[in-house]
């Protein structure tokens, strides 16, 4: 398995240590449900190195990207990144990433599980484009610190950072140390993503903290990938290979925020060379037709866990299946998101869910289950 940068620190502060997409991540330090209340209620610090960090250089960086991605990225200016999508030829998922814009180049942050089959698909589709494909995943490290206390920790070690709109980034030297630091992330709370080198990381991690004060530590506490599933599924974040797969039409799950339906077919993107992204046809053809399932959310009755894999029913016939599931430490109920037949989907529409040998009642509820 690899190990982060920050492997020996996760150690020193007791966290337990799990295998994740070939990555030895801590699950937790003290418990998966005081580090999501620490998040909610101040501030939480999560390694998020095992996240590729893909660099794209070169002349025709822009027009291979625009071809992979389901949003337009000409557009954007230096200092921009954006939440996008990658298909494959039928219109599923083949990932959900960030882009960045730099000066000189773009860089994608990617899922774990996906860094090697996204550098290969990348690499598939350059053809005679002329490009330079650096996989930085190694060479450096990313945390992820959110909770609604991390901007003001901030504004005592930056002016610039607290001003950041959201999905904007600013590079920053520490001492020795660049950083690069975006107002993005996965919990549904305020916060930041910062990249910085592989070599120093722990060094880097505590000038942040200590450039926020004597009461740093307090507010900004480890969390571990438990927490941050617990926290991304009670904000209604779609989690690769869950609610997202390469057999699932990003449609069905709520994401036509992320896809230019009309990419490559406009005047404008004729006139900049703007192509039409892989899967477009076939995404476009859903948008038309409709899908057969969609996703939802669930309240369910009871404290038992709905897990992903779990059927939903109504009326003692199968309607649905559970994608994800937990017991919200914010609610208080247990949740889930499940892909429902769209005419058994309806929001108030009573389910239950076979846990096991036993079912829990519930309904069909909106997402997100919690806004900040």
């Amino acid at each position: 398995m690899h190990q982060t940068p920050f492997h020996k620190r996760h150690l020193d502060q007791g966290g337990k240590l799990v295998e994740f997409a070939g990555w030895e991540m801590p699950i937790m330090y003290t418990s998966i449900i005081d580090e999501h209340k620490q998040v909610r209620s101040s501030g939480g610090v999560f390694d998020v190195s095992h996240m590729g960090r893909i660099k794209i250089a070169g002349k025709d960086a822009r027009l291979l990207l625009e071809r992979l991605l389901t949003r337009r990225i000409s557009g954007m200016k230096p200092g921009q990144c954006r939440y996008s999508l990658i298909c494959n030829e039928q219109g599923g998922v083949r990932d959900d990433v960030l882009i960045y814009r730099f000066e000189e180049h773009w860089m994608l942050v990617v899922n774990a599980s996906n860094r090697e089959k996204i550098l290969e698909h990348i690499s598939d589709n350059a053809g005679k484009h002329k490009v330079k494909v650096t996989d930085l995943t190694f060479k450096t490290s990313m945390l992820a610190i959110q909770g609604p206390n991390v901007m003001e920790q901030f504004e005592r070690f930056s002016k610039e950072v607290p001003a950041l709109k959201r999905y904007g980034f600013c590079e920053k030297s520490v001492l020795i140390v660049k950083l690069i630091i975006s107002r993005t992330g996965y919990t549904g709370e305020d916060g930041v993503e910062v990249i910085l080198p592989a070599k120093m990381p722990a060094m880097a991690m505590d000038m942040l903290l200590k450039s926020g004060g004597s009461d740093a530590e307090q507010v900004l506490k480890p969390a571990g990938l438990g927490a941050r599933d617990s926290l991304r599924l009670e904000a209604g974040m779609p989690l690769y290979g869950h609610e997202l797969d390469e057999d699932v039409i990003p449609i069905a799950v709520g994401l036509d925020f992320a896809i230019a339906f009309d990419k490559g077919e406009t005047d404008s993107d004729k006139e900049n060379d703007i192509p039409g992204f892989i899967g477009q046809e076939a995404v476009k053809k859903c948008a038309k037709e409709g899908t057969v399932r969609k996703l939802v959310g669930l309240k369910l009755k009871g404290r038992r866990t709905p897990r992903q894999g779990m059927s939903v029913r109504q009326n003692g016939t199968q309607v649905g299946t559970v994608t994800s599931g937990c017991l919200s430490p914010t609610l208080g109920y247990p949740i889930a998101m499940a892909m429902v037949d769209c005419p058994n989907a309806d929001v108030g529409k009573a389910v239950n869910v076979q846990l096991g040998s036993k079912a829990a009642d519930g309904e069909i509820v909106p997402l997100p289950f919690y806004k900040r």
